[in-house]
C-alpha cells in the first residue's frame, strides 16, 4: 500500500524560502515522485518530479531556477526546496507518485497522492 505524507508548508514572505517534504512508503524500486500544486479556482498543475535514483529531474517553466527537487532514498523522503518565492506560488502543494521510470506532467498519470500542504506567499 502506497502512502505519501507531505509536511513543511506554511506562510512566507515574497523572496523567502520553504522546504517541503514527502515521506513515501510502499513504492516499488522504480518510481517517479512529483510535486503538484493547486491554487484557488485553478486546476492542479505539475511543479517538479524526480526519478527513483534521483538522477533525473524535471520542472515546470514557472519554477525553474527557483525550486529544486531531491530525494533521500535512505529516508524514503522527497524534498522540494523553494527559493525566491512569489505570491503566485501560493497553493496547496501535493506529493504524487507513479510506478515506472518516465516523468509525466499530467495529473492523471499519478495514481497515488498525499493529502496536500498549504503554502502561502505574502507580498
Amino acid at each position: 500500500q502506497v502512502e505519501l505524507v507531505e509536511s513543511g508548508g506554511g506562510l512566507v514572505q515574497a523572496g523567502g524560502s520553504l522546504r517541503l517534504s514527502c515521506a513515501a512508503s510502499g513504492l516499488s524500486l522504480t518510481n517517479i515522485i512529483g510535486w503538484f500544486r493547486q491554487a484557488p479556482g485553478k486546476e492542479r498543475e505539475f511543479v517538479a518530479a524526480v526519478t527513483s535514483s534521483g538522477g533525473r529531474t524535471d520542472y515546470a517553466d514557472s519554477v525553474k531556477g527557483r525550486f529544486t527537487i531531491s530525494r533521500d532514498n535512505a529516508k524514503n523522503t522527497v524534498y522540494l526546496q523553494m527559493n525566491s518565492m512569489k505570491p503566485e506560488d501560493t497553493a496547496v502543494y501535493y506529493c504524487a507518485a507513479k510506478f515506472g521510470g518516465n516523468i509525466y506532467y499530467a495529473v492523471s498519470q499519478y495514481p497515488y497522492w498525499g493529502q496536500g500542504t498549504q503554502v502561502t506567499v505574502s507580498s
